[in-house]
């Protein structure tokens, strides 16, 4: 994954933090978070506030929908 990938890193927040309203968590704190998922492959550098909301927003939809 990369930071462009917005559904699949979504998805993968939600599997990995069910319970978690991503509505709660600090862009500082999500950053970390898909860093940290497996399968994550992209330049930590290379996120901006713009893809991190992206994230979030997606993220978002995938809690609502659990």
């Amino acid at each position: 994954m990369t930071w462009s990938d917005f559904e699949d890193i979504g998805i993968a927040l939600q599997e990995a933090h069910p319970g978690l309203d991503p509505l709660s968590v600090r862009f500082t704190d999500l950053h970390r978070m898909v860093t940290e998922l497996e399968g994550f492959a992209d330049d930590p550098a290379k996120s901006n506030e713009a893809k991190l909301e992206a994230i979030q927003m997606s993220w978002l939809e995938e809690f609502q929908d659990a």
